[in-house]
């Protein structure tokens, strides 16, 4: 068995909140399976999320931020990175995204634009764990499941050099408790399986 190093990011403002159990869940899963686990919790740690002037000159070869240099030092530790956060109108909750746009800055992920697989990092395994309220069927019907594939697999995490990418809408996470336990039960078989970067 391949036991990798996993990082996950949980992105929600309450330690009591379904999404952190999500994380939990896959966490212990992921344990189970003989891997080791980082949680980065953006909110506990008190990530700034605001996209700075020290950024935009970090892109311009200065040396990057303080706080985003440790957020890399954590990625290149890992084998796997899994990202736990609401589905939040129809997108990233701030945190998650101001995370994406400082940490994974220009030069150090990705130095063009034309080929979304071409990565400066090595190949790793993504895992997106995204629990909402909204139907898997309106979600479908109405063309969000396809918009989000499109964004998030085929394009942002493309540069993240994600050459193995798996997106987990968990609809009905507003529901009723067995259908909760259900989702519960699927983080944690998720990273119970997780497999290695293609």
């Amino acid at each position: 068995m391949y036991a990798m190093h996993v990082l996950i990011v949980l992105d929600h403002p309450n330690p009591a909140s379904f999404s952190a159990a999500v994380a939990a869940q896959f966490m212990s899963g992921a344990k189970a399976a003989g891997h080791s686990v980082e949680l980065v919790d953006l909110h506990a740690e008190g990530f700034d999320p605001r996209w700075s002037m020290a950024d935009i000159e970090a892109d311009d070869g200065e040396t990057a931020p303080e706080d985003a240099q440790k957020e890399q030092a954590r990625i290149a530790r890992a084998d796997a990175i899994c990202f736990v956060f609401p589905l939040f109108w129809w997108g990233m909750p701030a945190m998650t995204k101001g995370w994406v746009d400082r940490v994974w800055s220009w030069g150090w992920a990705y130095d063009q634009l034309d080929d979304p697989e071409k990565s400066l990092q090595r190949p790793r395994t993504g895992v997106l764990l995204i629990p909402a309220g909204a139907r898997s069927d309106e979600m479908e019907t109405e063309g969000y499941l396809a918009a989000l594939d499109t964004a998030w697999m085929k394009g942002t995490f493309g540069y993240f050099g994600f050459k193995r990418r798996d997106l987990q809408i968990l609809n009905g996470s507003t529901g009723s408790d067995a259908r909760r336990t259900a989702l519960l039960d699927r983080a944690y078989d998720i990273g119970a399986s997780l497999k290695p970067p293609l």
